[in-house]
């Protein structure tokens, strides 16, 4: 009987909560502690990306950054972009993160849009080095039980939105041609 309580443990240890608020408090201290930690920035990039892919709707994303051009795409393109894209999240995700030896970010209050979404406030403090810097989390509700991070909004900007620009316009300027941005987020991935 002790394993199974074991993998109940393991279980309820690994499950965040389903309170946004409490959510957001919980990866920002699961992350500070890889942060803070000895761990070589590789080892460190590999946790943060382990926090992400349970935490974040990169796929939500992914298909939000494409914009119209997702309704174009074969199912096999749309599988190597997802793949592809999720790559590149985590890599840009975790490379802005690992320059962060001791963040302290405050979860200041959570406010409900509606059933699907809530935003919760924090702020990270200012360093010697660093100002300090307001994000909001978009949290995605639409499972109550498992919320998940949809977007950020670091000092009003969106980088959801600043995304879907930026792979707009390499779209635009290579003829529509989704290789071509399967070249540059390999490109990116790979660096």
């Amino acid at each position: 009987g002790s394993i199974l309580t074991w993998c109940l443990l393991q279980v309820s240890c690994a499950a965040y909560s389903s309170d946004p608020k409490q959510f957001i408090s919980e990866i920002v201290n699961e992350a500070k502690v890889v942060l803070n930690s000895n761990l070589s920035k590789e080892e460190k990039a590999r946790k943060l990306s382990d926090i992400a892919l349970k935490t974040v709707d990169i796929k939500g994303i992914g298909h939000y950054t494409l914009g119209s051009k997702r309704k174009e795409l074969t199912p096999d393109e749309m599988k190597k972009y997802e793949n592809i894209f999720e790559k590149y999240f985590l890599k840009s995700f975790t490379s802005r993160l690992t320059d962060y030896s001791d963040p302290k970010i405050e979860v200041l209050s959570a406010e409900v849009i509606n059933e699907k979404y809530t935003i919760v406030k924090t702020l990270l403090l200012a360093t010697d080095k660093k100002p300090e810097v307001k994000i909001d989390w978009r949290i995605y509700t639409k499972d109550p039980d498992r919320p998940l991070i949809r977007d950020l909004i670091v000092e009003g900007l969106k980088l959801a939105r600043t995304q879907k620009e930026e792979f707009a316009s390499i779209l635009n300027s290579n003829n529509n041609d989704i290789n071509v941005l399967f070249t540059k987020l390999e490109e990116f991935v790979n660096q």
